[in-house]
């Protein structure tokens, strides 16, 4: 309103004044007088007054129509973030120079992102990064149970939650860390939908990089309670992620990474799920391939369990922050 008063001009603005401080029984004399016959000077500037306002107005509806339309990548996010994930989703969070990049934390199939992220996210929390936890690949009629969808609309799903983190948060890319096909689909979305232009680093624990075995799926389904009733009719995910399978062959056509991402890959030979665990390695430049036990014999770790295991999470710590860096041996089981 200061800029409206401005515009009016001083003559204006001691007329609004004394206006307000009359009696109401003089209020209709002032209103004649105040509209009286303009110069043409005065009329330039009630014109111009007119136009500010509306100006304003113009802004300010489509300020708050833009944040009110859910396509607005920042509310669209929200809806897919996991409010279950402690230390997750602090919309507010700005990254710090020590941590200039929010993380984005992807889970696998069956499970939601409350299940797997409730050790790792607060840690890195409490070191001074953003974190943010979705759920994605829900199906109509399947109450519960996540990432079961196809994998392509799983990273749509994903992109939009990217973009609501960065709008948020200002930055320029993500770290993005994943379990099982959370870690396998982001590959989709850097090769298709412009994730490698948003994407710095994707570590992955226990991804189902080249597939795995119809076992390996029936294995994990059998874990998760109401999973092993649909993983095969209402799971297109798994099917996808079968070894052979044409979506497979066709994400790693041409080779398994993209230019300007790093990879690390994070395995344990006890993976009962991702079978065999080799298949979760990637080939290409800038990629890193672990496998637990080579750091410590005595870890012996299954697929589920990756998300909790303390030499898996000292890894994942290694890969967001290499410059700081430190071994991972048995001991680190016990001191994190």
């Amino acid at each position: 309103m200061g800029i409206f008063y401005s515009l009016l001009g001083s003559d204006a603005n001691l007329r609004i004044s004394r206006a307000r401080r009359v009696p109401k029984s003089r209020q209709l004399e002032n209103f004649l007088r105040f509209t009286r016959p303009l110069s043409s000077r005065s009329w330039a500037r009630s014109l111009l007054a007119s136009a500010a306002a509306s100006l304003i107005l113009t802004v300010g509806f489509a300020q708050n129509s833009a944040h009110a339309d859910p396509l607005y990548p920042v509310p669209t996010a929200q809806k897919l973030a996991d409010p279950n994930v402690k230390g997750a989703n602090d919309w507010w969070c700005k990254p710090n120079a020590a941590h200039p990049r929010p993380i984005v934390l992807v889970h696998g199939t069956f499970t939601a992102a409350s299940a797997v992220w409730n050790t790792l996210s607060p840690e890195l929390k409490n070191q001074g990064y953003c974190v943010f936890a979705l759920n994605y690949g829900e199906k109509s009629g399947v109450p519960l149970l996540k990432g079961i969808a196809p994998v392509a609309g799983s990273a749509r799903q994903l992109s939009d939650f990217v973009d609501g983190v960065l709008a948020a948060t200002g930055a320029k890319k993500v770290d993005m860390v994943g379990h099982s096909q959370g870690a396998m689909m982001p590959r989709y979305y850097l090769k298709y939908l412009n994730g490698k232009e948003k994407v710095n680093s994707l570590i992955g624990l226990g991804p189902t990089n080249h597939g795995t075995t119809i076992d390996g799926i029936a294995t994990l389904a059998a874990r998760i309670p109401g999973a092993a009733d649909v993983y095969r009719s209402l799971c297109p995910a798994c099917s996808e992620q079968l070894a052979g399978s044409s979506f497979l062959e066709d994400l790693n056509a041409g080779g398994d990474v993209v230019p300007g991402v790093s990879y690390t890959v994070i395995a344990t030979q006890y993976d009962a799920v991702a079978t065999p665990y080799q298949k979760q390695f990637l080939t290409g430049a800038n990629v890193r391939n672990v496998v637990l036990q080579d750091l410590c014999a005595a870890d012996f770790t299954g697929h589920a369990a990756l998300t909790f295991d303390r030499i898996a999470l000292h890894e994942v710590r290694n890969a967001l922050d290499p410059a700081n860096a430190s071994p991972s041996t048995c001991w680190t089981a016990v001191t994190g």
